[in-house]
């Protein structure tokens, strides 16, 4: 029987590349998206988008009894922690309640489907030293509203895999990045920087906090690891999903830097960069997925941060 999935939150960067990368594998696709559309996908039988607020449980429900999809890929959520802060409640609606709506409508299925929810390293919150790179059994601490809310994912799909028996498998995600991501440093780094070499906006780079440590895995290397876990992945798991090292953001920013050519630019740090609380270094133990899923990351940080160079050449 051909494979259906549904990918919730289509429209966003992880949802896009993971609607292409099932797409290209001859799977049928049907994208929920909440209000951008999405346009830019090419127009063939096995791909169909259907526009879906995940708080609207008549709406999942209905969406779900139509289109019988065999794996949920459920990456539709509100995602940044900043927003987070400034809306806890809207946060928590989409990210907690919309989840709710999802699961109880796979529990009234019939056949259900495989669900790969992707939860986050915010969960973990502020991880010592000691207990770096972290693994799925450290204690869950988040320190901002959004982890919070990935939390209750986590725990959500967990329970209603031992409860009623759907095949869910958790995936957290630490810090993704790649082509059309917007809104975490990497991106404002490579967007500014191609701004600066098209006369676009003076020779300065505005800055947040550049002493964090962060792992940053390619957007490909991540659809790769969800695709394994519906495939492989044991129900009722979660799995950490993280780059192979960390680096810190001025070297990323250095990197990017030599990468665009530019030889001379003001780097300035910015208030509204800067986060209430940030975390020194995330970082997670990936033994569990090589172990059971056979994934391992396959791109470096340099020829992420190219493809993003070239994705803002040819956006700006």
């Amino acid at each position: 029987m051909k494979k259906t999935a549904l990918v919730t939150g289509a429209e966003g960067f992880i949802g896009s590349h993971m609607v292409n990368f099932l797409h290209n594998k001859g799977w049928n696709v049907i994208g929920s998206y909440l209000r951008d559309g999405c346009g830019g996908f090419p127009r063939t039988p096995n791909l169909h988008f259907e526009q879906c607020d995940l708080r609207n449980g008549q709406r999942v429900t209905q969406i779900l009894a139509h289109f019988q999809p065999t794996h949920i890929f459920h990456l539709g959520a509100q995602s940044l922690p900043t927003v987070s802060w400034a809306d806890p409640v809207m946060t928590f609606e989409v990210n907690v309640m919309g989840s709710l709506h999802l699961f109880e409508a796979v529990r009234h299925m019939k056949r259900r489907p495989v669900v790969v929810s992707a939860c986050s390293s915010a969960e973990y919150g502020r991880v010592p030293a000691s207990a770096i790179p972290v693994n799925e059994d450290r204690p869950l601490r988040p320190l901002h509203p959004y982890g919070i809310s990935k939390v209750c994912l986590d725990l959500l799909a967990r329970e209603y895999f031992l409860d009623y028996k759907i095949p869910a498998v958790n995936v957290r995600l630490f810090n993704t990045t790649g082509p059309g991501k917007t809104n975490d440093a990497p991106s404002d780094f490579v967007r500014q920087l191609v701004a600066i070499k098209k006369g676009l906006q003076g020779p300065v780079i505005e800055v947040g906090n550049l002493k964090p440590r962060r792992a940053f895995l390619d957007v490909t290397d991540t659809v790769r690891a969800f695709y394994l876990a519906a495939m492989k992945g044991k129900h009722g798991e979660s799995y950490n999903v993280c780059a192979t090292r960390t680096h810190k953001m001025s070297e990323v920013l250095e990197r990017a830097i030599r990468l665009s050519g530019i030889e001379k630019a003001e780097i300035r740090p910015v208030p509204r960069l800067m986060r209430p609380s940030d975390e020194k270094i995330i970082f997670g133990s990936t033994r569990k997925i090589r172990k059971d899923l056979g994934w391992k990351p396959l791109r470096t940080i340099g020829q992420t941060l190219q493809s993003m160079l070239d994705h803002w050449d040819d956006v700006l």
